[in-house]
């Protein structure tokens, strides 16, 4: 079982209408604000040296292209076919490959495990979009590409973030022009419950290596020139000794 198809055109109609410069996007911030910031929270707790590096849920690839300056192989892997396109755009140098993948279909990471052998993995505000059904698949597929050795930095946003968004979508003024694109889609954002991660991690056979809260930051502004940031929590994801 794949991901819905809902849930996949969605994304690929959000994808096909996102503008490609860096920054359009709500959650497309700069990597020194964002996975910069997380390395040096998962580099502490990554068990092998060498592993190839997976970016699930690149999207434009940004992130991924900061990973690719600091790591040997570095692969994002997206849902959507129209974010691996505008990925591929933004690295002419190919310094990052890039690939459509759905990780909720059993098969496909494991297919990628067969292939690159145990990586680590880098997931930021995947799971809480996901439709419920999808959640636990994911978590596994994430489980399946670690294998023994591998770790996961995974940042997810804590429910706390969802009466902020409603706030930011209901505004008389209309949402921010960053997140109108996102509801349009029938993209549904900080829809997890912080103790169904919990669940989720453990059911998948994972151990909670580290954890704690930073803001995420996205590219957006409110009216008074304040940018926005959003509860969230993240974790170091092993497999249970």
């Amino acid at each position: 079982m794949g991901v819905t198809s809902r849930y996949k055109e969605a994304w690929e109609g959000f994808w096909r209408e996102a503008a490609d410069e860096q920054g359009a996007v709500f959650w497309d911030a700069e990597p020194a604000l964002t996975v910069g910031l997380h390395l040096a929270l998962f580099e502490p707790h990554l068990a092998a040296a060498g592993l190839p590096v997976v970016d699930l849920g690149c999207g434009n690839g940004t992130q991924t292209r900061f990973l690719a300056d600091r790591y040997p192989r570095v692969l994002g892997v997206d849902l959507s076919a129209a974010a691996v396109d505008h990925a591929r755009r933004a690295d002419p140098a190919g310094q990052a490959d890039f690939r459509q993948l759905d990780a909720v279909e059993k098969s496909e990471p494991e297919q990628l495990h067969a292939e690159l052998g145990d990586a680590n993995v880098y997931m930021r505000g995947v799971l809480h979009q996901c439709e419920p059904a999808d959640r636990q698949p994911l978590l596994d597929g994430i489980a399946t590409l670690l294998g023994e050795r591998g770790r996961a930095f995974v940042v997810e946003l804590s429910e706390a973030a969802r009466p902020v968004l409603m706030g930011l979508a209901q505004d008389p003024a209309g949402p921010p022009p960053k997140l109108a694109p996102i509801f349009a889609h029938g993209i549904a954002p900080a829809e997890v419950v912080d103790a169904a991660v919990d669940t989720y991690v453990a059911s998948a056979g994972l151990a909670v290596i580290a954890e704690g809260e930073l803001p995420l930051t996205t590219t957006e502004f409110t009216q008074d020139g304040t940018r926005i940031e959003l509860p969230s929590r993240w974790l170091v994801l092993g497999h249970q000794e």
